[in-house]
């Protein structure tokens, strides 16, 4: 069976939506197209969508169609049923279906075919009923109610006539597919009684061949003949018909030939006038070439051969062909792939005068055998109008080997040498045709290309090798095609001033920038998908500006890195602020920090933190003392903590007093007491210790001073933690409690607890103020003198 419309394959691809009846799922595509195929299903199921436009059920083990099995699918325009065990078709069966384009029957168990059955399909186009098990196309015409009817395909093996009323009513076909290969009876015109039959291809036996080329020669366009043996001279004798004809294409598919039926052909084929095109595909010749007859000079219309998968089980022993070199003088194209051809004589290939394009793809051409087919080594002259070489999928190694064997081939343009293995050996300088425009090299292996480049080229594919750098001068190049290599940059390096197409798939560039684009001025297309991104976010931004030269944008620019964005496509790739802008969120998070720490500055500043983080740091150093100090630690009768600026009263007035009294009192100062080279706090702590009591001289001095403010606090830690009255308070001078700062909270408290005593300012009251001042502070029971002072 032929293949299926490719637009219908397409639908195949789109598959969306899934029906289930019984178990059985029918996938089903937004285009309405159902496929059913290979569900073992034995009937055409009666619930599928109504407005179905397409339904495959090929595959399956239906065996017979009512009239009411297909009423519910009056949309269906595509219904393949090939395949099954179908041998019972009801009569009215499709007459509901009169959108119906195309019918394929084809491959099943049918006995015999009814004109009933495409009643009132005016619209079908395709119809395949190949395969079954009919003998004939019945007593009436068959087809003459399908007036839209353009591709029709009948025959099986059981196939045994033809008569004139099958294609009665036909009136143009575009293709015609006939497996006659059975056949044992033609009537002359059957065929002929087709208007025009554009592309026929016929399986049939020889015997019959002649009566039926005989009635397509003037309605054929291109004739297709498959599945036959032509092994002697008398076999060929059918196609002579086609010396006058419509027929501009032949074609031998699947056919067996020999020496003799094949030197036959060429002299019946030489001899055609209209016929322009010979091909043949998928056949087996048998022998080396060495029967060909000589060829008279004739003007044969052949212009064009085509010759692909041929085998030659003897091909190493095949001949020259010197005999047919007339012929092939006017031959403009030649195709020759996959047939094992490793050589074309010198003379031989001098022989195509005319030709313009060589196709010997998928051969085995090595170096030394192309500079034998080119004259390289006779002096050049081969091929001497060609324009297209293909030489891909072969065995050539040495490009610059290759490159002076194509060298002297003046009108040489475009050669094909890709899928060859030119990347084990080294590519130094190379010659090239003086007009070479366009080169394929794509899948060679090639490590190293920059030096074996011609600078006329226009358009180069070096796609599929192992390409890390490319620094070319080709001032000439329009396309570029370099995929799939190893490349990290676009090919900055080169010199390519007049590039207006790159294609850099696959390779492994992380990104690109203005400054490279800037190397290609005249840049209009670049197709870089399909590499492994790095999405800064100047490159995203960069990217997105530059969109417009970018083929395949957006959906195929796929993010690598960094991780949070892997796999999705550069357009979506929204990346952290931070990322994006870090010198900005850096400068912001610095002012911020600065104008954090400014202002927890200001506030201790205001609420003194300093200060109390001072005095919790000694109140802690206190705390870890023990609360009680042994009488023998007493040193002093009293400690007295005043503001420098009060030293003078201290130091001559009060000091005098205490110390020279009667009894005399010990008092520290720390001027004069405190030790010498010893942290202030820990002298404060140690004096306050080992006194019993504590002057504190209070005047506007005294709350100005910090180190006054510690001296009160560890007054306040012993008074309240020792449960004693060690805090006596001197008021040198008025103090307003409303001037005391906040801060001293632990002055506040004791004014309004303790009673204090006051300097007065009339002289004689200053002997009662001393008087109170030495009971105070004087001891309850003070200490006898030692006897041995």
């Amino acid at each position: 069976m032929a293949p299926y419309p490719l637009n219908f394959f397409l639908i195949f691809l789109l598959m969306e939506t899934t029906y289930s009846e019984d178990g059985v799922d029918c996938p089903c595509n937004h285009m309405d197209f159902c496929d059913c195929s290979s569900h073992h299903l034995t009937s055409i199921p009666s619930t599928l969508p109504r407005q179905m436009k397409g339904l495959d059920l090929s595959n399956n083990l239906i065996q017979t169609i009512s009239d009411d099995e297909l009423k519910p699918y009056e949309n269906l325009r595509v219904l393949w049923l090939t395949r099954n065990e179908i041998h019972t078709i009801s009569r009215n069966c499709f007459q509901s279906l009169n959108n119906l384009e195309e019918l394929d029957l084809s491959y099943n168990k049918l006995p015999s075919l009814s004109p009933t059955w495409f009643a009132g399909l005016e619209k079908l186009r395709h119809l395949n009923l190949l395969g079954n098990h009919y003998t004939t196309l019945g007593e009436t015409p068959m087809f003459s109610t399908l007036p839209a009817m353009r591709n029709l395909k009948v025959g099986n093996t059981h196939f045994v006539a033809l008569h004139k009323q099958d294609f009665v009513g036909v009136q143009s076909l575009d293709k015609l597919y006939l497996n006659i290969s059975q056949l044992k009876q033609y009537t002359n015109g059957t065929i002929r009684s087709i208007g025009h039959t554009g592309h026929v291809t016929i399986a049939t036996n020889l015997t019959l061949l002649p009566e039926i080329i005989h009635d397509l020669k003037h309605s054929a366009n291109y004739l297709e003949i498959k599945d036959t043996s032509i092994t002697t001279s008398q076999d060929a004798y059918a196609l002579t018909l086609l010396n006058d004809t419509t027929v501009k294409t032949l074609m031998f598919k699947n056919c067996f030939l020999t020496d003799i039926s094949l030197g036959s052909l060429l002299q019946v084929i030489h001899t055609y006038k209209n016929v322009t095109t010979l091909a043949l595909e998928d056949s087996t010749l048998m022998g080396t070439g060495q029967k060909i007859p000589p060829l008279e000079d004739e003007n044969s219309s052949i212009s064009t051969i085509i010759i692909k998968n041929l085998e030659i089980p003897k091909y190493f022993l095949f001949t020259d062909f010197h005999d047919i070199y007339q012929m092939v003088r006017a031959i403009k194209s030649v195709t020759c792939t996959g047939s094992k051809v490793f050589l074309m004589p010198c003379k031989f290939s001098r022989s195509f005068m005319m030709m313009e394009y060589l196709d010997l793809s998928g051969n085995v051409l090595t170096d030394l055998f192309l500079q034998g087919s080119t004259c390289y080594t006779e002096g050049f002259g081969a091929w001497p109008a060609l324009r297209t070489l293909n030489v891909s999928r072969n065995l050539l190694s040495s490009l610059p080997a290759v490159s002076k064997a194509l060298a002297h081939i003046p009108s040489l343009t475009y050669i094909d040498l890709s899928q060859n293995l030119f990347g084990d050996n080294p590519v130094t300088s190379c010659i090239w045709p003086g007009n070479l425009k366009f080169l394929n090299l794509s899948d060679c292996k090639i490590k190293l290309i920059d030096n074996c480049l011609s600078d006329t080229l226009e358009v180069l594919d070096v796609s599929a090798n192992n390409l890390e750098t490319f620094s070319a001068h080709l001032p000439n190049l329009k396309e570029l095609y370099i995929s799939d290599n190893r490349l990290t940059m676009l090919p900055v390096k080169a010199d390519l001033p007049r590039l207006a197409l790159l294609v850099i798939r696959k390779n492994r560039i992380n990104d690109f920038w203005s400054s490279d684009l800037r190397r290609f001025v005249n840049l209009t297309k670049l197709d870089a998908t399909e590499n492994n991104y790095f999405c800064s976010c100047q490159f995203v931004d960069f990217v997105e500006q530059n969109s417009i030269i970018l083929v395949g944008w957006p959906e195929k620019y796929i993010c690598d890195s960094p991780p949070s964005v892997r796999g999705k496509p550069i357009h979506d790739a929204h990346l952290p602020l931070l990322m994006c802008h870090k010198t900005l969120v850096v400068t912001l998070s610095c002012i911020v920090l600065i104008l954090v720490l400014a202002v927890i500055v200001w506030l201790c500043h205001c609420l003194h933190c300093v200060w109390y983080a001072k005095m919790t740091w000694a109140w802690l150093k206190v705390k870890r003392k023990p609360l009680k100090v042994l009488e023998r630690e007493i040193c002093f009768d009293a400690f007295i903590s005043y503001s420098e600026r009060d030293s003078e009263w201290v130091e001559n007035m009060m000091v005098p007093q205490l110390e020279n009294g009667n009894p005399p009192l010990r008092v520290c100062i720390h001027k004069r007491d405190f030790v010498p080279g010893k942290w202030i706090i820990d002298n404060i702590i140690d004096a306050m210790e080992k006194s019993r009591k504590t002057l504190f001289i209070l005047s506007e001095h005294f709350v100005q001073s910090e180190w006054c403010k510690y001296e009160l606090e560890f007054s306040h830690f012993r008074l309240f933690d020792e449960n004693n009255d060690t805090a006596i308070l001197v008021l040198l001078e008025p103090i307003e409690k409303s001037t005391i700062p906040k801060r001293f909270c632990k002055l506040r408290k004791l004014m309004n607890t303790k009673t204090y005593i006051e300097w007065p300012s009339e002289d004689e009251e200053q002997n009662d103020f001393w008087a109170n001042l030495k009971t105070a502070v004087q001891p309850d029971e003070y200490p006898d003198e030692d006897p041995e002072a």
